[in-house]
């Protein structure tokens, strides 16, 4: 497979327009277009940029094999993400992300995932309470879960999670399809105004 195909695939998969990633990525839209359709070639720096804003690795766009159609995942070794205070969160789906994100996350009594609620992209989340209990604020309302229950939203409405205790309390997240807070601001390109071309590769 054509590096640009992998990556209009896993740009499909984000939802991102051409526009968005190019302006991610510090390329223009019509650069894409052409390494997408195989006329261009990219740079590694420009690799990295991309990869970076498709939340995956560089070698996700340059490996030749097929993927694997399992992949199994070690609680041990679970990459953590950043949370709130008094929270650990775990990452169960691992890039590059397809229909899923999935996390886990462990609060202590008294954690959250930070003091003010969050909104991140537009899709469907559920959160599940594995253990403990757990408040999960969403947008004016506000409600109690116990161990087993869940709530489902829209990742465009601000929420916040927060464990009112005693115990500590263990949730897991389930985002369909994976939203695109990932994506980083626009980088700036080389130079005040620089567009990549087929006639200048990258």
């Amino acid at each position: 497979m054509h590096i640009g195909e992998r990556v209009r695939d896993y740009r499909r998969m984000r939802r991102l327009t051409l526009r968005q990633l190019g302006a991610a990525a510090g390329v223009s839209a019509s650069f894409l277009s052409q390494l997408e359709n195989g006329r261009t070639d990219a740079s590694v720096g420009t690799l990295r940029r991309l990869a970076t804003a498709l939340g995956v690795a560089v070698a996700d766009l340059i490996e030749t094999g097929a993927p694997a159609a399992h992949r199994v995942l070690r609680r041990a070794d679970r990459p953590e993400a950043g949370l709130g205070l008094g929270a650990r969160k775990f990452m169960l789906t691992r890039p590059p992300l397809r229909h899923l994100e999935v996390y886990s996350a462990e609060f202590e009594p008294g954690g959250s995932t930070g003091e003010d609620a969050y909104t991140h992209g537009d899709a469907q989340e559920l959160v599940l309470v594995l253990r403990g209990s757990a408040r999960v604020q969403i947008g004016g309302e506000e409600h109690h879960l116990e161990e087993g229950d869940s709530v489902e939203y829209s990742t465009s409405v601000p929420h916040r999670l927060v464990n009112p205790g005693p115990g500590p309390a263990e949730v897991l997240w389930i985002i369909s399809p994976p939203t695109p807070d990932a994506v980083p601001d626009p980088l700036p390109a080389p130079g005040s105004d620089v567009r990549e071309t087929s006639a200048r590769r990258s």
